[in-house]
């Protein structure tokens, strides 16, 4: 099921629930109730009317949450069946704003409370009733809220700093191939400046080497920029940085199949993001299905770019804190890559694809 749906369901699923507990409330409270043949100040249909419009109202909370707990504030003076729809209000303002709005709308609901009973002829609770009830939904919808938008911001945190991480990690990998480029260049720089006696294929011979590498360390550098912004941190580098031939070396312990074609055009980005992607692909099958054995699945052309596959048995859900960063991480790199990343179940494997473009596209 996609997202969206998801949502929708979500939605559709709050609504019907403000509706029924709604309609709880309204038999069981004031609405309609009056003795001794007084008239009831609220009729049981016009309650029911505005607790209706008010459990519909939540079904706009995600789009600007204040609002809507602002519409629905005035409701909840004159009708009792509204409750509901008011919890939901204060529970999305807690977990999309700051607490400090939260606790404010949430005071000013259980005030109304006030105002609704000073609009009864005859009540048929007293006073501490009504608080009770309303003022015991609310103060559960308000910390359930604040708790739900402190993980949602300590999860955005986590997010962001693993995609952080990768970027430093891809531009400390970039800064060790670029010096490496550069020592060629000013290798053979030196020879030619040293040897003048050089014959013209020697000087053709590392014209040619300073020219390709001076290229292609541009094009790295350029990527360094890119990805790392304002990250630079270079220290504890460990060299050299592994690529596509390294694979065979880490796949000892799973069953791979290699059908990648020319793979010695493959861009050296690339190959090391192939590399990234099979060592945490088989990371995550040692922490989360151990005793298990994996597959791993090259293929891929010039013209097709590379596919990456690694599948593994499912295995027991993961105790370990902060479980699925590193693929955040993964799917950060591939995308700087321009290729994409799915990762899930599937017939009872955990299955983790990637495709990559066969050369990083860097602007001239």
């Amino acid at each position: 099921m996609s997202s969206t749906r998801r949502h929708r369901l979500a939605d559709v699923v709050c609504v019907v629930a403000c509706l029924a507990l709604g309609a709880l409330l309204l038999r069981f409270g004031d609405a309609g109730w009056a003795r001794h043949g007084a008239v009831p100040a609220v009729s049981w249909a016009a309650d029911a009317a505005v607790g209706t419009a008010g459990s519909l109202l939540v079904w706009y909370r995600h789009r600007n949450p204040i609002i809507v707990a602002l519409l629905l504030l005035p409701l909840g003076a004159v009708s009792g069946s509204v409750t509901p729809a008011l919890a939901v209000s204060v529970y999305a303002v807690a977990v999309h704003r700051p607490a400090r709005q939260a606790v404010l709308i949430a005071a000013d609901n259980v005030i109304s409370v006030l105002m609704y009973f000073g609009l009864q002829v005859d009540p048929r609770h007293p006073l501490a009733v009504d608080l009770i009830v309303r003022g015991g939904i609310i103060t559960g919808a308000l910390g359930w809220g604040l708790f739900a938008g402190a993980q949602r911001r300590l999860l955005s945190s986590l997010v962001d700093q693993a995609r952080l991480t990768e970027r430093a990690r891809i531009a400390r990998e970039m800064h060790d191939v670029l010096a490496h480029r550069l020592s060629l260049v000013s290798l053979h720089a030196g020879v030619l400046e040293l040897r003048t006696d050089a014959d013209p294929d020697e000087i053709a011979t590392a014209a040619a080497v300073i020219r390709t590498n001076a290229h292609a360390a541009l094009g790295e550098l350029r990527t360094v920029i890119g990805v790392l912004r304002d990250t630079s941190s270079f220290e504890g580098v460990e060299r050299p940085q592994p690529t596509l031939v390294d694979v065979p070396d880490l796949v000892t312990s799973a069953d791979y199949r290699n059908e990648v074609r020319e793979a010695d055009s493959l861009d050296a980005t690339v190959g090391r993001t192939v590399y990234r992607i099979i060592q945490e692909g088989l990371t995550n099958a040692r922490k989360h299905a151990p005793g298990t054995r994996s597959s791993v699945s090259l293929s891929g052309a010039p013209d097709d770019g590379i596919s990456i596959e690694i599948s593994n048995p499912l295995g027991a859900p993961s105790t370990v804190p902060g479980s699925g960063l590193g693929l955040i991480g993964l799917a950060e790199r591939v995308e700087l890559a321009g290729g994409w990343l799915q990762h899930g179940p599937d017939r009872g494997r955990f299955r983790l694809a990637a495709w990559l473009p066969w050369a990083v596209n860097r602007r001239e």
